[in-house]
C-alpha cells in the first residue's frame, strides 16, 4: 500500500471522533474546534458530523482507488473546501481560535500538496500518446 492511501486511511479514520463528537457530544465539539462560539446547536453539530463523515468516506475510498481520477479530484478538493471553511470561521466569523485551525491545516493543508505532489503519479497530465 502506497504512503498516500496510508495517510488517507489515518486522516479518514481520525475524523471520526469528530462526527463521534457531532452526533454525540455537541459541547466537546465546541470546545475542541468551535471555542470562540458561545452556544452551539445539536443540530449545528449533526450538519457538521455529517459532513465529516462523507469526508470520512472519501477518504478511505480513495485510500483504496487512487487511480479513479473523479474520487481522487472530489477528495482532494474536500480539503480545499474544509481548509478554507475553518479558515473563514476563524478569521472572517472568529468562531475558532488560531491554534484549533493549526491542527486543521496540518491535515488539510498536508494533505492538499501531498496530493498535488502525487497527482501525476496517478493521473499524468490527461494526455493520451498513440505511435
Amino acid at each position: 500500500m502506497e504512503s498516500l492511501s496510508i495517510w488517507l486511511l489515518f486522516v479518514g479514520f481520525c475524523r471520526l471522533s469528530a462526527v463521534y463528537f457531532g452526533f454525540f457530544n455537541v459541547w466537546a465539539l465546541r470546545v475542541a474546534v468551535f471555542s470562540k462560539l458561545k452556544t452551539m446547536q445539536d443540530v449545528h453539530g449533526r450538519t457538521f458530523g455529517v459532513w465529516t463523515l462523507l469526508t470520512c468516506l472519501l477518504c478511505v475510498m480513495t485510500a483504496f482507488n487512487l487511480d479513479n481520477e473523479a474520487l481522487y479530484l472530489v477528495t482532494f478538493l474536500s480539503f480545499v473546501f474544509a481548509l478554507g471553511y475553518f479558515l473563514i470561521e476563524c478569521f472572517i466569523y472568529q468562531t475558532m481560535a488560531v491554534k484549533n485551525v493549526a491542527s486543521l491545516f496540518f491535515f488539510a493543508g498536508g494533505s492538499i500538496i501531498w496530493m498535488s505532489i502525487e497527482w501525476n503519479k496517478h493521473h499524468g497530465l490527461g494526455v493520451q500518446y498513440q505511435d
